[in-house]
């Protein structure tokens, strides 16, 4: 993508007679979802996407959307959504990721929110399926999420350098707005077994964020929050209500902290590799 271009693509009717919106998709090897990701962002006035080290499919089915790619390899989750961030043109920024879904309802309401806006950055509400079981409670605590920070003004905000849920920085002065009301699908698990892979794999990232910065913490410590991280997702986010879903999405949350730690502390020249 050139990033000398400064104007948007002339394919939208009345465009520039409105706020204009930009859509950003960070990506790698997404070619068998990003296409139905795609369509859902249709109503935005720019598409851009930056494929992370794609070796699939992924750049053609991209190109029959938008030409504006932005293509390199970053290991740091924050530092390819900065790059995407810095690459949109719009007034205002939606991000989305491959395995999420923008419903016809919920565009409707983005468009009439960043026409009126009265604050700089809005919440998305978010429906999460494990295959095809709406999941709706328990979510939190790095193992998932009720809500995103998703539609906001381009450069307010910054994402931290974590390899796993990055830390949103917002510009001094940011002001929240209130919450939308429509749903934002995403299709999280495809199964059990795929939460599994992915406890271990968010485990696996935390243990090499806390192995570069020297500071891995104790086991007592992370022991005694398994307790209370458990209770916040089961009892206080209403996982219960999930039965067995949110059961495991409680006990994942609860020990994603200690897991961390020990392989942190018993594969650290593994994970500096």
């Amino acid at each position: 993508m050139s990033q000398e271009a400064k104007t948007f693509p002339d394919n939208k009717a009345g465009a520039e007679n409105r706020v204009q919106l930009s859509a950003l998709l960070v990506i790698h090897n997404e070619e068998k979802r990003i296409r139905d990701c795609l369509k859902g962002v249709k109503f935005c006035d720019e598409i851009v996407v930056v494929l992370d080290r794609c070796t699939d499919g992924s750049k053609d089915i991209v190109l029959e959307y938008t030409d504006r790619i932005v293509e390199g390899g970053w290991p740091v989750e924050g530092d390819r959504r900065n790059v995407g961030n810095d690459a949109c043109l719009g007034t205002w920024i939606l991000e989305i990721d491959a395995d999420e879904r923008i419903p016809a309802e919920l565009a409707v309401e983005i468009r009439e929110t960043v026409e009126r806006a009265d604050a700089d950055y809005y919440l998305i509400p978010v429906d999460n399926y494990i295959g095809d079981n709406l999941v709706r409670y328990g979510w939190g605590a790095q193992f998932g999420t009720a809500s995103v920070s998703r539609l906001c003004r381009r450069g307010i905000k910054s994402w931290g350098l974590e390899r796993v849920h990055p830390k949103l920085h917002w510009k001094e002065g940011a002001k929240r707005g209130v919450k939308l009301n429509h749903r934002l699908v995403h299709y999280v698990d495809d199964n059990i077994s795929d939460m599994i892979r992915r406890f271990d794999s968010y485990s696996t990232a935390r243990a090499k964020d806390l192995v570069d910065s020297g500071e891995i913490g104790t086991m007592p410590h992370n022991v005694r929050r398994i307790f209370s991280r458990f209770w916040r997702c089961f009892i206080g986010r209403k996982g219960y209500r999930e039965g067995g879903y949110g059961f495991l999405i409680a006990t994942f949350a609860a020990l994603y902290p200690v897991v961390s730690h020990i392989k942190a502390k018993y594969e650290s020249e593994q994970l500096k590799s």
